[in-house]
């Protein structure tokens, strides 16, 4: 798959990703706006409710107190406040007229008047004689008469105790108008019954703008969007008017609890964001190790090409009679295959090292190794090989604590390919200086490091020599042949041991230094 491909592949999913962030915030955002909305039409409609029951209650108080003395108009026995709205109801919405039986005008008024149903019922019970009906039809018109006097008189005192309750009723200071703990439990049962329980603080403003009750402090200043308020008494004059404020402190919870889903939501979002970045990586990655699998491929057709066709003209030269007469050109010719012969085991047992590294815990054999005298062997052995360069191999072994449960042979072979690659990359023109060092840090760790001066390794490169195949590019420099195997299984030996190694530019960005921390056997 090429490049641009998956860049394509990149681009869709992230648009579709960022697109499904932002419709869950716009979804969210608007049920969020919905509810506080329904929320606070809900507090609103409660509120008003309270006012009015308020206003008749205070309206109750003004006619219970005028019709129960000292009245112009008043009854032996006076009504109640729903009998007296109910009369003046009944008066409102009936017309009447001389032509109407006395009985319908009398049960019309009947809980005004007691006295006019008994003599229109003493009046029925007498014998209907022609002389007696004219007095019937005048004691009615009379009956009628007197009782639409009586209304009209008592409208006008209702008329005028409503006049004196919108005149004078906001002169009252609202704390004798209101019980504020009546009022608390009459909005906290407005609510229940809304479907909205839950705590609030109540405040009560007079008309000077003071607080004047309050049922529990504030837990912190609140803004004012938060502060819902409604007028007692809207009948006041406008400059008079006296205010309730609530502040529901768990509100921002109530409003969380419709979207619910929104910790699931983020977890499912995090997650698909989590599975793209790693999808995502993962093609990058195998891109790239497909490349260098070409690359590896390649290299390795060029490798393995050159010592089979040295051993296939060597055969046919063997096949020629007169070198099999020549007892030295057969010798010469018996020593190239062998030489071509143990390059080209070489190589495939480079090649093996893939499958064999990946599986090599199973097939370690720890055992107490001390590290010093390890690298000193090391070096005895491969010191050979530094000289026949021109160059010199040291050692400086500081560790004290130098024990450690290792896999003699691998640790062995790290040492070896990391010395070697300082041989097979250095610089011609100057003398290679190789330098072994241990040193402890703490108890607990043993520090390995192998000096070179070469040509070093460019900083960007650092964290690649490490991967399979990858090989430091060198332009068309091909001077020094492999597969890109080696610091990678050096690597993987390291980790094996629980430990760990890292490639450093040397001073000056002369030459390389590797260093391998490993595990003591305090550890």
């Amino acid at each position: 798959m090429k490049k641009s491909v998956i860049w394509m592949l990149t681009g869709l999913m992230a648009f579709a990703f960022i697109g499904l962030i932002i419709l869950q915030v716009q979804y969210i955002a608007t049920i969020v706006k919905t509810s506080n909305e329904q929320f606070e039409s809900t507090v609103r409609r409660s509120l008003e409710k309270v006012s009015r029951n308020l206003e008749q209650e205070e309206a109750r108080a003004y006619l219970e107190e005028h019709f129960s003395g000292g009245s112009e108009f008043m009854y032996k026995n006076p009504p109640n406040q729903k009998e007296i709205i109910r009369i003046m109801q009944n008066a409102t919405e009936r017309k009447y007229t001389p032509a109407q039986d006395s009985s319908v005008v009398v049960k019309s008024f009947e809980q005004i008047e007691v006295l006019s149903i008994n003599q229109s019922q003493n009046m029925q019970k007498q014998s209907a004689t022609p002389s007696k009906k004219s007095n019937i039809i005048e004691m009615s018109e009379k009956l009628q008469e007197n009782t639409a006097d009586r209304y009209f008189r008592s409208k006008a005192t209702m008329d005028d105790v409503v006049y004196t309750l919108i005149q004078t009723a906001y002169l009252t200071p609202i704390e004798q108008r209101v019980g504020f703990k009546a009022l608390q439990n009459t909005i906290k049962s407005e609510f229940v019954n809304n479907g909205l329980n839950m705590p609030f603080v109540l405040m009560v403003v007079n008309n000077s703008e003071k607080v004047v009750y309050q049922n529990e402090p504030l837990p912190k200043t609140p803004k004012s969007s938060d502060i819902i308020t409604q007028v007692i008494f809207p009948l006041d004059p406008p400059s008079k008017q006296n205010y309730i404020k609530l502040y529901f402190p768990t509100k921002a919870d109530y409003l969380s609890e419709s979207v619910s889903f929104l910790v699931p939501s983020v977890i499912f979002s995090l997650i698909l964001l989590v599975t793209f970045t790693i999808t995502i990586l993962i093609i990058f990655r195998q891109k790239k190790l497909s490349e260098l699998k070409n690359d590896f491929i390649n290299n390795m057709t060029h490798e393995l090409k050159t010592p089979v066709s040295t051993i296939s003209i060597a055969a046919q030269m063997m096949k020629d009679a007169d070198i099999s007469k020549s007892p030295d050109a057969f010798r010469h010719i018996s020593t190239v295959i062998n030489d071509e012969t143990k390059r080209l085991g070489f190589l495939v047992e480079k090649v093996l090292q893939i499958s064999l590294f990946e599986n090599q815990r199973a097939t370690m054999k720890l055992k107490e190794i001390d590290i010093n005298d390890l690298i000193a062997n090391v070096a005895n052995t491969f010191n050979l090989k530094v000289e026949k360069v021109g160059g010199t191999l040291d050692i400086d072994l500081q560790a004290e604590e130098s024990t450690i449960l290792a896999d003699e042979m691998h640790i062995t072979n790290m040492l070896f390919n990391l010395m070697d690659n300082a041989v097979k990359y250095r610089r011609e023109e100057v003398p290679l200086r190789l330098m072994a060092r241990t040193r402890n840090e703490g108890d607990d760790k043993v520090i390995i490091s192998i000096e070179d001066n070469g040509i070093g390794i460019k900083k960007e490169n650092l964290k690649k020599v490490f991967d399979r195949f990858y090989r430091v590019p060198t332009g068309n420099v091909h001077n020094v042949k492999g597969f890109g195997l080696g610091l990678a299984y050096v690597r993987k030996v390291a980790e094996d041991h629980k430990g760990t190694i890292l490639a450093e530019n040397g001073l000056g960005n002369i030459g390389t230094t590797f260093i391998i921390k490993l595990p003591t056997i305090k550890n």
